[in-house]
């Protein structure tokens, strides 16, 4: 889930010299990194880390940034599932900034379970159109300032089963639409000049996971509907179904398969903004964020994960391969406009005791490739 960068300190350590690095290590600046890069914590504390950061996604380019990374377990006791909540501020050579708060919190014997992502930003993205068979030439940029705010208030009503309400609250405001220098202007889709929707509706989420950030062994599922009514904050009426399942299979002592389905299904008079998406840096990773989109979204993934690798304590890899399509109507999706990705990664175990890893991918597509750097898994 989460969209934390991978730090710089590390990079530090590979460009500096001898006579420097001793002097690191007589103050408090090299304990500060040791404890980061060491995990020098007992496994059932709470850490807060504060690092500077950087990334690299085909939306972004070269992002800098800092985060604030705070992991605990309900009450120090381990038997309770990782928490993480994590504020991320950034800025980007494309001109986009921002700041991100995610949450994914546990409470004692889970009895409560708050799941959540919310976004400022400015952020520019390529604009392709609406539908499963766009073209990737000469797109358009839409450079927005957005507010997202996503919460779930869970409440636990069996083991490993959750459910209550869901809030979506999506703001899109000074909107600029910069058509392309070659091509035919595309046409400006409904709440292309701004727009602000509230959605509310209830989940259910099944979720036996203990580590969030790498799950090595578990299954989540939910199903959620959330309601946009334009009488009631919302510029539009319009309703959507989210639906989810993700599995982890551990493969003997280290490696885990991973698979996940997913589908987002719209009806009403939905904004561009808020329609199904293909690509980013979870699910088709190799494909831009938004390259096609449409009211409906089906795509799985796969991924086999090797944490570590044999020959080492903290490097690990990773391949994964991935599906998926949009289309304007339940009855319209079609086997000829399926999208396929592939890749592979890299992995460095960052906080070894909470089984922590950097993750560098490198995905596949018919139009190119892409890089993308992060904390945690893509799923």
């Amino acid at each position: 889930m989460s969209i934390t960068k991978i730090s710089i300190i590390t990079l530090l350590f590979l460009g500096t010299s001898t006579v420097q690095a001793q002097k690191l290590k007589d103050g408090w600046v090299w304990r500060y990194i040791n404890s980061i890069i060491n995990d020098t914590t007992e496994a059932d504390e709470a850490t807060l880390t504060v690092y500077p950061t950087f990334a690299s996604s085909p939306e972004t380019g070269l992002e800098i940034g800092a985060s604030i990374l705070k992991l605990y377990y309900a009450k120090g006791d381990t038997l309770n599932r990782l928490s993480e909540l994590q504020a991320f501020t950034f800025f980007t050579l494309k001109g986009q900034y921002g700041l991100v708060l995610e949450n994914a919190l546990y409470g004692d014997e889970d009895k409560w379970f708050f799941l959540g992502e919310n976004k400022i930003q400015r952020f520019p993205l390529s604009y392709y159109g609406i539908g499963p068979n766009t073209s990737g030439d000469n797109p358009a940029l839409v450079d927005a300032f957005q507010v997202m705010v996503k919460q779930r208030v869970l409440r636990k009503i069996s083991n490993n089963l959750f459910f209550g309400p869901e809030v979506d609250y999506q703001l899109l405001s000074s909107v600029n639409i910069e058509q392309p220098e070659h091509g035919a202007p595309y046409p400006i889709p409904r709440g292309g000049d701004g727009t602000r929707n509230l959605g509310l509706g209830f989940g259910l989420v099944y979720d036996n996971r203990h580590n969030v950030l790498n799950v090595r062994k578990g299954l989540f599922g939910e199903i959620a509907y959330l309601r946009n009514f334009s009488s009631f904050l919302s510029d539009y009426s319009f309703g959507s179904v989210n639906m989810e399942l993700r599995s982890f299979h551990p493969i003997g002592k280290k490696n885990v398969l991973a698979w996940q389905l997913k589908g987002q299904f719209t009806h009403g008079d939905v904004p561009f903004n808020q329609m199904a998406l293909l690509g980013g840096d979870r699910l088709m990773r190799g494909y831009y964020l938004g390259r096609h989109r449409d009211r409906h979204f089906i795509g799985a993934q796969a991924e086999y994960r090797m944490l570590p690798l044999w020959f080492s304590k903290r490097l690990g890899a990773a391949v994964f391969a991935s599906a998926g399509t949009v289309a304007p109507a339940l009855n319209k999706f079609e086997a000829r406009h399926m999208r396929y990705a592939g890749g592979i990664g890299l992995r460095y175990l960052l906080f070894p005791k909470k089984d922590i890893y950097l993750r560098f991918d490198l995905g596949f597509t018919n139009e190119g490739a892409n890089l993308y750097i992060f904390n945690g898994e893509a799923f």
